[in-house]
């Protein structure tokens, strides 16, 4: 039997040392941005490639579902990624660089928050997107690791995870999703709990 304790001990630090560093200040002001979503009925689009796509999906469930369900008005999350058809379509025809950008187009409103996931901050489909939200005028919560790359100097709330590791950054950015949908089931539905 292999005996990987250590290995577990180290990579539990790394996670530990990174939640200790995270910029609370930032959180809190994601919070505020989605929560003003939320008063004007606006809508948060929010994407990522590879395991950061599981992520915003994740993220749109627990926003519409699990903090929306006692609320008699709901959060509108729309993940880009979640309509195969139309991503495969656009990265067909036009590239794959458009896959996020070209969805926002015609569709974002004022008002509508977009979120952007990026593990280095530089995948170009996602800061092509973000640009064209600034460009917009619509804020951007930008969701990073590593340090942050085109997309953390170019939103307007930066979600970060200090880490060179892109598994712990992906951890991090589920544990973002998990903190803020609980602090938002207890400011707004008054429970301390939501399901998903």
């Amino acid at each position: 039997m292999t005996d990987y304790r250590e290995q577990i001990k180290s990579y539990l630090a790394y996670e530990q040392a990174t939640l200790a560093a995270l910029d609370i200040e930032s959180i809190n002001q994601a919070l505020n941005v989605l929560e003003g979503a939320y008063e004007r009925g606006s809508t948060v689009y929010i994407f990522g490639n590879g395991g950061s796509s599981a992520t915003a999906s994740h993220y749109q469930n627990d926003f519409n579902k699990g903090v929306s369900e006692t609320l008699e008005k709901k959060f509108d999350f729309r993940c880009l990624n979640d309509n195969i058809a139309t991503v495969m379509a656009v990265a067909n025809d036009i590239g794959f660089e458009e896959v996020f950008r070209y969805q926002l187009r015609g569709h974002l409103k004022a008002g509508d928050v977009v979120m952007a996931i990026s593990g280095s901050g530089n995948s170009a489909n996602v800061v092509l997107a973000a640009e064209y939200a600034k460009e917009q005028g619509n804020e951007v919560i930008g969701i990073t690791g590593y340090n942050g790359g085109k997309l953390r100097k170019l939103c307007d709330v930066s979600l970060h995870a200090p880490i060179n590791s892109m598994q712990v950054t992906e951890d991090i950015h589920m544990i973002f999703d998990h903190l803020m949908m609980s602090v938002m089931c207890k400011s707004l539905a008054g429970i301390d709990h939501c399901k998903e």
